[in-house]
């Protein structure tokens, strides 16, 4: 099974919002949802949308939400 994880991350590494689903559809549209939300200035001080995917629900973080 692959699960996609989509995080916002600030620059210190600390995760601000997480969504993960197994559709893989869903979660690109997330990811873009994330990554055009991000300000300008958010993008100038290092935040990042990262889309990863992982093998087991016991790989995404705590916080998520998770689709199924």
């Amino acid at each position: 099974m692959t699960i996609w994880v989509n995080e916002q991350i600030d620059p210190s590494g600390m995760i601000h919002a997480c969504i993960a689903c197994c559709n893989e559809e869903q979660a690109k549209d997330c990811h873009d949802s994330y990554k055009q939300n991000l300000t300008e200035v958010q993008k100038c001080a290092g935040w990042i949308a990262r889309l990863r995917t992982v093998d087991s629900w016991d790989e995404v973080p705590v916080n998520a939400l998770k689709l199924d």
